[in-house]
């Protein structure tokens, strides 16, 4: 029986969502959830009802995994508590110092709603922390180092749309030349937040909006701007649209150590991501994690678990044979 899937929001990740399950021979698509009204919705499935998502509760028997598409900055931390009381739930949250709080807070509606919920799958919180995960247990005695971009990162895009005045923006996050290069070369240098990344903001303002204050806010925002060198250009809608409509990102991780008696040999591990489209590689990631949790919701687990807590097998669609067949 196929995986049934709802999408919670309906914006570039449930766009995502949605064509990454049209693609799984193991999953339908049930129903789309929105807090526009629905008849304004135009998805790419014409057989899948959009509801209103002060309806959802009503789809809690015909679902078995609800993918949370909203954003880290304010949706998230309430919508996905919420609806993990009523669904087993994927959610992509990327503010990586408040993730210990959300998954407490999900933790707690997961097992009061007798559900397994998974949070933070993307690629950095995600992928990323797989491999740093890999990598400190194989090199203990060692460094790690990440970069991100040069790409557009939604959730600080997302951030600064948020801010009262701005109409539409973008934010582009870019590794600092130099430190790559370094760390690449075995150098392992001490590194700061702000010699590592540089963020460049593309705003498109309201009307009479106040250019110095949303400048000010936006630099100073603790957790997304006010570690890192910040430049922010004000620009018409026009420019946005027609020089910043792509959602390229990447990045990469880095460990650094060595091994040996007298710590002779160094290693050093890279892994790195050059995605085309970040929302629809974040969405892949999230559907394949959308399949673990019905496996393990069916094997009886429950409450919050990370990509940290999740055997890789458990993410395929090909069984175990398969899987040490072909992949092993």
């Amino acid at each position: 029986m196929k995986t049934r899937i709802g999408i919670m929001g309906y914006g570039n990740l449930g766009r995502g969502v949605e064509i990454a399950v049209n693609a799984a021979e193991d999953m339908v698509l049930t129903a789309v959830f929105t807090r526009r009204d629905p008849a304004g919705v135009k998805i790419l499935s014409p057989d899948v009802p959009v509801v209103r998502a002060d309806e959802a509760e009503k789809w809690a028997d015909k679902i078995d995994v609800l993918i949370m598409c909203g954003g880290s900055a304010t949706d998230l931390p309430e919508q996905t508590p919420k609806y993990a009381k009523l669904f087993n739930v994927v959610d992509s949250f990327d503010t990586h110092a408040r993730i210990p709080e959300h998954f407490a807070n999900v933790d707690s509606a997961a097992r009061e709603g007798d559900r397994i919920a998974i949070i933070s799958v993307g690629w950095d919180p995600g992928m990323f922390s797989l491999n740093r995960a890999y990598a400190n247990a194989i090199l203990p005695d060692g460094k790690d180092y990440t970069f991100w971009g040069k790409g557009i990162s939604q959730g600080h895009s997302d951030a600064i749309r948020r801010i009262a005045g701005v109409k539409n923006a973008k934010q582009y996050t870019i590794p600092v030349e130099s430190a790559l290069e370094a760390v690449r070369a075995g150098e392992n240098p001490e590194l700061t937040t702000r010699q590592k990344h540089t963020r460049e903001c593309f705003v498109v303002l309201e009307e009479g909006a106040d250019a110095e204050a949303v400048e000010r806010e936006i630099k100073t925002m603790p957790n997304y701007f006010s570690d890192y060198d910040t430049t922010v250009h004000f620009i018409s809608e026009e420019e946005l649209l027609r020089d910043h409509a792509g959602m390229a990102h990447g990045g990469f991780v880095f460990r650094t150590g060595k091994t040996g008696v007298n710590g002779e040999h160094s290693h050093v591990i890279e892994y790195s991501l050059k995605l085309d489209s970040n929302p629809e590689f974040t969405t892949s990631v999230m559907t394949a994690y959308a399949r673990a949790a019905k496996r393990l919701f069916d094997e009886g687990q429950r409450g919050c678990k990370t990509v940290l807590d999740i055997a890789p097998a458990y993410l395929s669609d090909r069984s175990g044979e398969e899987l040490r067949a072909q992949l092993l």
